[in-house]
């Protein structure tokens, strides 16, 4: 079967790809559009798919609760590991070396210092760790940017380097193209080079806002050299938006504060877990699958699909039970950040281009598990499809009813709808303040803030209907259209003061 449908992708590839594209579009567009058309045909069918959607928001809500308390208390003990101790006990510890990448375009010196300086703080000896600028040749003063942090840094480490990606035909500017160039040129430099062996060396991907935790580096030496399928792993630690949370308005905060107990709770739901924004792999594996992909723009998620069906589903995501914290979107003023938060969200949600790609592997690559590759890839598209549908099946689909059927609104269940629906939801606010009091105690002290600022936290959640539609709804669904015009986005580099 899967031989059979290799060939039909190969034979027609743009009009199965279009295909697919469509038909995800199509799909989220019906949904969101089912109050209307459905409360006319099924509006039976429509009441209790209501009903059933909102007891799913509900158990979603307190299994995010569940899983991120597990999670964050995972993380206390963790934190209290001495991980270097443990390292230094390992075999071929004296060979482990690491490799950080650090793609960036048009950042700051000061913002690419503060992630340095989280690099030079680690507890593993710095001499065990490469840094590597990933500056784009087309940045006017890059390279002055680049040599001005190299010489501060140069005694730091056991080497930092900038590499310049040039404008190549073919390519998507942004992150994956440029971690590629730099990846391709720094192993050329260090393996072929034969200055370290490439069998105990990770290499990892880092956002230009990351600042890791001061055992990162000795957690995953530690984690690396005890583990027999080194070669097949991808580490993930808890990436939360920590660094100005109490410096970005209400909104942001409001999608940042989900967001981060959101990617906390996912270290310990299994194969939910994908490698996102900051992670680390073995560069072994890395150069076994031909590096990061140079057309794509949402790299994190295409690498582990890529190492996935390449590796006949022998692909895992270890967790890092360590927080790693990024920067909010914020610029210099209300609208200019409201509008980086939406470009973030626009880039993100712009995921949904590589699901008809994901779902071709599935269906073409043969000797890879079928339950394994299926719950994977079910969650990442069901993940895709809620988030511009879920905002309308929430807040408008059980209002809508009455006006378009008023007929069936006059039933017992048409009449009680909204109420039962209502009720439903309600309910999930305790999800909600449970949530706050976890992931308070997540943050700690990261950033001071006053008491009374905590206390009138969860007050900003009246604006969440809004926030709810504008930054994540909205940019979302936005993206699925794109993707039925079979248009494309250009990579935004999200803006960081």
């Amino acid at each position: 079967m899967t031989s059979f449908l290799d060939k039909v992708f190969t034979r027609y590839p743009i009009k199965t790809k279009r295909s697919l594209e469509i038909l995800i579009g199509v799909l989220s567009w019906s949904i969101i559009l089912s109050p209307i058309w459905a409360s006319l045909l099924f509006p039976l069918a429509l009441a209790y798919f209501i009903l059933f959607f909102d007891v799913y928001w509900l158990y979603k809500s307190f299994w995010l609760v569940i899983t991120s308390y597990i999670a964050s208390n995972k993380i206390k003990v963790s934190e209290r590991e001495n991980w270097l101790a443990h390292a230094v006990e390992q075999k071929s510890y004296e060979k482990t070396k690491h490799i950080v990448i650090i793609p960036n375009y048009k950042e700051s010196a000061e913002k690419l210092r503060e992630t340095i300086l989280t690099l030079a703080k680690q507890t593993l000896p710095t001499n065990k760790i490469f840094v590597v600028l990933g500056m784009e040749e087309r940045e006017e003063k890059g390279k002055e940017k680049a040599n001005i942090l190299i010489n501060e840094f140069k005694n730091k480490f056991a080497g930092i380097y900038a590499t310049f990606h040039p404008d190549i035909k073919g390519e998507v500017k942004g992150k994956s193209s440029n971690e590629a160039f730099a990846a391709k040129t720094i192993y050329k430099k260090l393996i072929k080079g034969k200055k370290i062996d490439e069998m105990f060396t990770t290499i990892s991907s880092v956002d230009a806002d990351s600042i890791f935790d001061s055992q990162y580096f000795a957690y995953l030496t530690n984690s690396f050299l005890l583990d027999k399928n080194r070669y097949n792993k991808f580490w993930q630690s808890a990436n939360v938006q920590y660094n100005n949370i109490w410096e970005v308005p209400a909104p942001v905060r409001i999608v940042s504060f989900f967001g981060s107990l959101y990617r906390t709770a996912l270290l310990v739901q299994g194969d939910r877990l994908v490698s996102n924004s900051t992670y680390s792999l073995s560069l072994k594996l890395l150069v076994d699958i031909g590096f990061w992909d140079t057309d794509v723009i949402p790299e994190d998620y295409r690498i582990f699909f890529k190492a996935f069906f390449k590796k006949g589903g022998n692909i895992f995501v270890e967790p890092i039970f360590l927080k790693t914290s990024l920067d909010a979107p914020q610029s210099t003023s209300l609208w200019k950040t409201l509008r980086n938060k939406y470009d973030q969200e626009r880039r993100w949600s712009w995921g949904i281009s590589d699901d008809p790609l994901f779902i071709k592997w599935w269906l073409t690559v043969p000797n890879v598990s079928l339950i394994r590759k299926t719950t994977i890839l079910f969650h990442v598209i069901l993940d895709h499809l809620l988030w511009p549908v879920s905002w309308f099946i929430i807040t408008l689909a059980a209002n809508i009813i009455p006006f378009i059927n008023p007929v069936f609104s006059r039933t017992t269940l048409g009449y009680r709808l909204p109420q039962l629906a209502g009720i439903i939801l309600t309910c999930c606010l305790f999800g909600t303040l449970s949530m706050i009091v976890i992931d308070f105690r997540n943050r700690g002290d990261y950033k001071k803030v006053s008491k009374v600022r905590k206390f009138l936290f969860p007050l900003e959640f009246i604006y969440l209907p809004i926030v709810g539609f504008f930054l994540s709804a909205l940019p979302a669904i936005i993206s699925h259209t794109q993707l039925i015009l079979g248009k494309r986005i250009e990579y935004k580099v999200t803006e960081k003061v």
